[in-house]
């Protein structure tokens, strides 16, 4: 198939999911386009002539999901997210999301790289423990994207959806920064030291940031010297591609680059160089980029199951990988909380709705993919599947009644509260 025949074929797959979602399921869209695709995906399996099957992987196999994600619609979704990431609203949040983005990011790799390789070497799976840290790297960063939808429907508190939006862009960044550490060392192109593994780091996440200023500082001044909505769009659009493009070029960490951008031009951007009417074409033109972009990534998602291994005891280490990962999330976020809380309020509950508002998404998948070929890929990308599966239908579906619960509990708590006299503690 060519470019074109792809990608009208994606965006007609779509468009229908979205419509049976819109008019029968009324899921949230991510989600329901997720699972339309996926039932699909096993319909195929099942009941379709494997001359069907075939044709279909050839457009997977042809499209390289671990590439146009990665190397092109993340630089898309991204920047989308941060530019209607309140400055104020993240700053007010700034020790809890940083932590949670880097120190929690770490901690969630070391728990599961370690219980994934005592789990796959007592299911008999021999894989390597470097990958089982690489594992555990892929699959902790959080996607915000089919979270955000599910917690503004449930009402949840506007701090939640701060450190939920902020935490997800920024480890997105953190967790790709260090698995292409980790893969480096794990295939031989970087020194396995402690030095060198915090000079890569460093050097990726600190020019993400820097290289982030810069070119969303130089894309601010061109848009303060012009009134032209169509061509302020249009720098935008250079600021996401070209920007995130050039930062991959230089080896240092495009996401974090084009959050830093995003949040730059969304924030000081919107306020002090754009008129009313650029900024309302500026929102429409990226909200439906967003949403274009995110149900074509959640329909690929169901689609890729026709390219994994589906045997028996792949399956079995992904569904028992299930309470490790969440074991882990609950860990790598409670334990800072509780250490915060010293310092800081917060609201009931917050440790289990973060825990459960952690889903994984499409970048998990896109890096277990771009692994080096072989078994030990075929397993992880298995794994990883499943989990991310689990993540989005079970978690995504039952996070709004969990965060309803949650508010409820919360309003009791103060009404006790300001009945015993007491002003109730205000969150940070």
């Amino acid at each position: 198939m060519t470019l074109f025949e792809i990608i009208a074929t994606l965006l007609s797959i779509s468009a229908v999911f979205s419509w049976l979602n819109d008019r029968y399921l009324k899921l949230p869209t991510t989600i329901g386009l997720m699972l339309i695709a996926l039932l699909c995906s096993l319909g195929l399996l099942l009941l379709s002539p494997e001359s069907l099957q075939e044709e279909i992987r050839q457009m997977l196999q042809s499209i390289h999901f671990d590439d146009t994600l990665l190397h092109g619609m993340l630089s898309f979704l991204l920047f989308a997210g941060a530019l209607h990431v309140d400055l104020n609203d993240l700053a007010r949040q700034k020790w809890v999301i940083a932590i949670l983005a880097t120190a929690s990011v770490v901690g969630a790799t070391l728990i599961i790289g370690g219980g994934a390789y005592l789990l796959f070497m007592a299911l008999g799976l021999d894989v390597p423990f470097i990958y089982c840290i690489l594992f555990g790297a892929l699959i902790s960063p959080t996607d915000p994207i089919a979270v955000l939808g599910v917690l503004k429907s449930a009402g949840a508190p506007d701090s939640l959806k701060t450190k939920i939006a902020g935490e997800s862009l920024f480890n997105d960044g953190v967790a790709v920064v260090v698995f292409l550490t980790l893969a480096g060392i794990a295939t031989g192109g970087h020194e396995a030291t402690t030095l060198g593994f915090l000079e890569l780091f460093g050097r990726e996440a600190v020019g993400g940031v820097l290289f982030g200023l810069l070119t969303g500082g130089l894309a601010f001044l061109m848009l303060y010297r012009i009134d032209n909505y169509q061509v302020e769009v249009l720098v935008t659009l250079a600021l996401a591609t070209g920007g995130y493009a050039l930062a991959e070029h230089l080896h240092i960490s495009a996401p974090i680059a084009i959050v830093v951008a995003g949040l730059l031009i969304g924030n000081e951007g919107r306020k002090r160089v754009m008129s009313e009417k650029t900024r309302q074409h500026l929102d429409d033109f990226w909200e439906l980029v967003d949403e274009v972009l995110n149900a074509v990534l959640f329909v690929l998602i169901g689609l890729e199951i026709l390219l994994i291994s589906l045997r028996f005891d792949y399956v079995l280490a992904g569904a028992l990988a299930i309470p490790l990962v969440l074991v882990a999330r609950l860990i790598s976020v409670g334990l800072p909380i509780g250490i915060m809380r010293r310092f800081r309020s917060f609201s009931p509950g917050v440790t289990s709705l973060l825990t459960w508002a952690g889903l994984r998404g499409g970048i998990s998948v896109a890096l277990a993919l771009s692994l080096p070929a072989g078994e030990t890929r075929d397993i992880l990308v298995t794994v990883t599947y499943v989990i991310v599966v689990f993540s989005i239908l079970a978690q995504g579906l039952t996070l709004g009644p969990l965060v309803r619960h949650m508010g409820a509990r919360a309003e009791r708590e103060l009404s006790r509260t300001q009945l015993g006299g007491h002003a109730p503690a205000a969150e940070d």
